[in-house]
Parts: C-alpha cells; sequence; structure tokens
C-alpha cells in the first residue's frame, strides 16, 4: 500500500469525478484509476462504485477512506516534526466554524497567519456543530469554533473561548425609547435574524424559551453580512452576539444596544483532535489560543 494511493482516494472523495480528482492530484485519470485499482486488489474489497461515472465509494471503501485521512494526516505531521526546526512549522490548518464564529474566528486565523508564514489556512466559514464534529472525527478538518454541549465533543480536545453577550442593531430612527436594553421590547421590533436551522438560532430561542419569551423574525438568512445589510435600510433590527463586531469594524448608521434584562448568553468552544501526542500544528493552535482567550481545557470522557 502506497500513501498516493490513499491521497488518490481522498480526492475522488473530495472532488466526486475520476478526471478532476486526478487533477487535483497532478497525474492522468488512468494512472488515478489504476492506483485505486491496485489500493482494491491489496485489500481484497472493492473501494469505489463505478458506472459510466464515479458512482461513490462502498461501505468499505468509506472505512478505507477514514484511515487515509488519518495516515495522510499522520504523515504531514511526521514531516513537520522532522523538519520544524529548520524550516519551521508549514502544511496547511484547516478550520470550521459555524455561521455566529465567522467574523471570530478572524483573532485566530490572522494571529496564527502571522506568527507561522509558511501555514496556509483553511476556512469554512457556514458549517453546523454536528458537520464541524464530524469532520473532524474523519480527518477532514483540524479544528472547529461550535456551540459544544458535553455528549458532542466526547474524546475531542475542547477549549472553551468566550460567552455570546447579545446586542441589538438598528439604524438610529428604530432605537428604542423606553427599555432599551429589555429582551422584551427588542423583541417587538422588526426582525432579521439567522435562520432557525442553524445551531446560533437555536441556541438563541432555547434561551429565550427559558426566560418565556419567543423571537418571531419576518427575515431569515445564513450570513452576517445579509443581516447587516437589512438592518442599514432602516426598516430592520437584527440581534446578535456582541463579539461578532470588531473584527468587522465601524458600522456606519448602525446603533448597538446591549441586551441584558434578562442576560441571555451562550458558549462558544473550539474543538479539535485529541490525540497524543497532539501534531505540531495542534500544538501551536493551542498555545494560541492560551494567549488570546481566557480558557479552560476540557478533555471530555
Amino acid at each position: 500500500m502506497m500513501l498516493r494511493q490513499l491521497e488518490y482516494l481522498i480526492a475522488l472523495s473530495s472532488e466526486q469525478h475520476f478526471a478532476r480528482a486526478a487533477e487535483e492530484c497532478a497525474v492522468s485519470q488512468p494512472a488515478l484509476s489504476e492506483g485505486i485499482r491496485k489500493l482494491e486488489k491489496e485489500l481484497g474489497v472493492p473501494l469505489v462504485r463505478r458506472g459510466h461515472a464515479f458512482q461513490g465509494l462502498t461501505v468499505e471503501g468509506e472505512t478505507v477512506l477514514k484511515w487515509a485521512r488519518k495516515l495522510v494526516k499522520d504523515h504531514e505531521s511526521l514531516k513537520q516534526e522532522v523538519t520544524h526546526h529548520q524550516a519551521g512549522l508549514n502544511g496547511t490548518l484547516r478550520v470550521g466554524t459555524v455561521p455566529a464564529a465567522s467574523s471570530t474566528v478572524v483573532a485566530l486565523t490572522d494571529a496564527f497567519a502571522r506568527a507561522h508564514p509558511q501555514v496556509k489556512i483553511k476556512v469554512q466559514a457556514s458549517l453546523h456543530s454536528a458537520e464541524i464534529v464530524r469532520q473532524i472525527r474523519n480527518y477532514e478538518l483540524d479544528a472547529g469554533l461550535i456551540y459544544a454541549q458535553p455528549q458532542d465533543v466526547a474524546g475531542l480536545l475542547s477549549f472553551q473561548l468566550y460567552s455570546e453577550e447579545h446586542v441589538l442593531l438598528t439604524a438610529p430612527q428604530m432605537q428604542i425609547r423606553q427599555s432599551p436594553n429589555s429582551w422584551s421590547s427588542a423583541l417587538q421590533l422588526p426582525l432579521c435574524l439567522l435562520d432557525s436551522s442553524l445551531r446560533g438560532r437555536q441556541v438563541l430561542d432555547q434561551a429565550l424559551s427559558q426566560h418565556g419569551m419567543k423571537a418571531t423574525p419576518r427575515i431569515e438568512c445564513d450570513s452576517i453580512v445579509t443581516l447587516l445589510a437589512h438592518v442599514s435600510t432602516g426598516h430592520w433590527a437584527s440581534i446578535v452576539p456582541r463579539q461578532w463586531l470588531p473584527p468587522i469594524g465601524a458600522l456606519p448608521g448602525i446603533v448597538q444596544t446591549r441586551l441584558d434584562d434578562p442576560e441571555v448568553t451562550s458558549q462558544i468552544s473550539l474543538v479539535m483532535e485529541d490525540g497524543e501526542p497532539l501534531s505540531l500544528m495542534s500544538q501551536a493552535l493551542t498555545k494560541l489560543i492560551s494567549e488570546i482567550f481566557p480558557q479552560k481545557i476540557q478533555r471530555e470522557q
């Protein structure tokens, strides 16, 4: 079994097409197909469902794919271990975030990129928490920012980064005159909020429900930019975590009002594989987290 054959299988799973997978691996399509056939012959099972075109992986192929990702990641970690003293940390850091952390992740990625100039960083910024955890367990992501519950991250390394503090965003003419910090007053405004299918919105709805309140937005979306654009029209208000806003910069024509009556918060955590030993990439990220965020490391059983 050759590492290159495992890389072919990973590329085929990602691209879902033999020609595109071959292009990704910088080989001819016949060479990629032959490499996968040799892997199938060595393992004694079919890995790919073939027809006139790629039709997916077999059950055995999905099992091999998970091991392939782990072995390729371990190989990259090994290369980092033996070369970083001379060349510094290199490779690719793959991070996923829920939409609610798609701006706050910048605090980590910007600092990491500046501290390790030879590392490339890929961010997927609109994933569900469950999908992020799944991809970390399958070695498709190195780390993720999520709304974490202990049962969700069992066996992973978890860092509590910050507790969200919500603010009301409005145009100046829409500001609440009476009880401006009250949730009950804010919820009476015409609202544009995150889509109810997203974990960030679900966490907010659950927290409000505990206080006997409910948000009924007329507009829902899955983008911070879209929320802000609606608020800027002067016709809509939105409720977002305060931590979203500093990385975005100045918001001309938008007023922020802290909502703390009652206090409604939720926890954002970073999770990663809890392997022994941790890769140099994970060690570097762990060190950076301790410098940027007051946090507590948790190893869930």
